[in-house]
């Protein structure tokens, strides 16, 4: 992270997002003020809170993205959450600490994960060697005790025929190795890939049972956790090709090798120092109370969020956790409600505030082909699965881009979520036959466009249906 300056944090998220300059100059600020503050004085880096930020902007405008793409960027841990599934507590659901469990658990997952890749190449040494050993088992030396009960009494065993079967065991133990170096180079050049072997492996089919807690959230109990080593692991056996028993036996060598207090201890302090949470639909849980009906809890459910935005302890079944560095980052459209409705504590919580702008046709136009991950890539990339190329002509993507920006328009404005909708009506057709299709090249130009699309954009109440 100490090598991202705002202005790359920017560039990075511009691959991704059109537009909405001012959002990702705060979040970019944001997260270079996280590197700052780890190069303080232990004393005063206590003293320095993250500055919170609220995203303000109707639907499709990249929002979500944001936060996702500079989770993803400073490979922190991310959790996204909707503040409306959150209830106050004493009223059924899910009460907002499940929020620091879950951001939690997502960074046990990736530390375990990065830790396994680490001793991966060690691991798929010793894989490699149990796979050898199943394949080609050495021989095992034949027992010279005749009478069973010998050794306890202290019997002497015969001497007669030792020396023969010493023999023949050292001459099958000869094979057996000349017989797994051959082995060994097929395995080590792939040729034993489809081969199948029988494996035997952890099952993870744990008992689980799941249980309500008194404010009414699902709570899983793993017996296998609850009890500690006091349940043996259990076993099973499977019979599959080389290639998948590797994958599997590199996974169980690799668990063997990590040190999951460390990654628990690790995981911790990544959320505690580098964790981000986004908090979307904000703006449903804002506004005045009724007394009674399905919002009675929502200013509740604000005074539950308060403490965790300002910095509090929450245990989790890894220790406890403190919340007060991680970074909140709410978002909501306000049409109805407007910020000043959420109560003042929490509004003093979020002190960045932003207000992402409406796309306009010239956004489509970029969104539809600039982003790497661009709407029309994406399409072109499906289609050429069938060996079909496609082509869009500029006066198509600028039809699409005015279409998209009419029905936003006339109808609910859905932002850049419009042109998913529009894309798979444009190209239902050809999607629908392309494993038939003669032709390996199709054009779309703007008449092919208001074609398909003409009749449903113009008809009103047809395209609030349909597009």
């Amino acid at each position: 992270m100490e090598d991202l300056t705002p202005r790359e944090i920017v560039a990075y998220l511009d691959k991704y997002i059109i537009g909405q300059e001012k959002a990702k100059r705060a979040v970019a600020i944001a997260l270079r003020n996280r590197y700052r503050r780890s190069r303080l004085p232990e004393e005063l880096r206590e003293e320095v809170a993250p500055k919170n930020i609220l995203l303000i902007g109707p639907t499709g405008v990249g929002k979500t993205e944001i936060a996702r793409r500079l989770a993803r960027l400073v490979n922190a841990p991310f959790v996204k959450v909707e503040a409306t599934k959150f209830t106050e507590v004493g009223y059924v659901g899910r009460d907002v600490e499940s929020i620091i469990r879950e951001l939690v658990e997502t960074a046990v997952r990736m530390v375990r994960l990065e830790k396994m890749a680490a001793v991966e190449k060690e691991a798929e040494k010793h894989a490699n060697q149990r796979l050898l050993n199943l394949l080609s088992p050495l021989p095992r030396r034949a027992s010279t005790l005749s009478n069973p009960f010998g050794a306890l009494l202290g019997i002497p065993a015969g001497a007669e025929g030792e020396g023969s079967r010493d023999e023949d065991y050292e001459e099958k133990l000869a094979q057996a190795r000349q017989k797994r170096e051959l082995l060994a180079q097929r395995l080590q050049r792939g040729e034993l890939e489809e081969e199948l072997v029988e494996i035997e492996v952890e099952d993870n089919s744990i008992p689980f049972v799941e249980i309500f807690s008194g404010t009414g959230e699902e709570i899983g109990v793993n017996f296998q956790e609850l009890l500690g080593g006091m349940l043996p692991k259990r076993k099973k056996k499977r019979r599959v090709p080389v290639k998948v028993a590797r994958r599997l036996l590199v996974q169980e060598e690799a668990s063997k090798m990590i040190d999951m207090d460390e990654v628990t201890a690790e995981a911790i302090r990544r959320t505690e120092e580098m964790g981000i949470v986004f908090l979307d639909e904000i703006d449903k849980i804002a506004g005045k109370e009724v007394g009674t009906g399905p919002d009675v809890s929502r200013e509740g459910v604000q005074r539950d969020i308060l403490p965790i935005v300002e910095g509090s302890t929450i245990v989790t079944k890894y220790g406890p956790v403190k919340t007060d560095h991680i970074l909140f980052i709410a978002a909501g459209a306000f049409h109805i409600s407007k910020p000043s409705d959420l109560i003042p504590e929490l509004q003093g919580r979020f002190p960045l505030r932003v207000e992402l702008e409406n796309l306009t046709k010239e956004d489509f136009k970029e969104i539809l082909t600039k982003p790497e991950n661009a709407l029309l890539k994406q399409y072109q990339a499906l289609l050429a699965t069938e060996g079909i190329k496609l082509h869009f002509t500029a006066d198509a993507i600028d039809e699409i881009a005015a279409v998209a920006t009419q029905i936003n328009e006339q109808t609910e404005n859905i932002g850049a979520r419009r042109l998913h909708t529009i894309m798979e009506r444009l190209l239902e057709e050809i999607s629908f036959s392309a494993p038939d299709l003669e032709q390996d090249t199709l054009e779309i130009d703007s008449a092919y466009v208001r074609e398909q699309l003409g009749a449903v954009a113009k008809d009103q109440d047809l395209s609030r249906y349909i597009l």
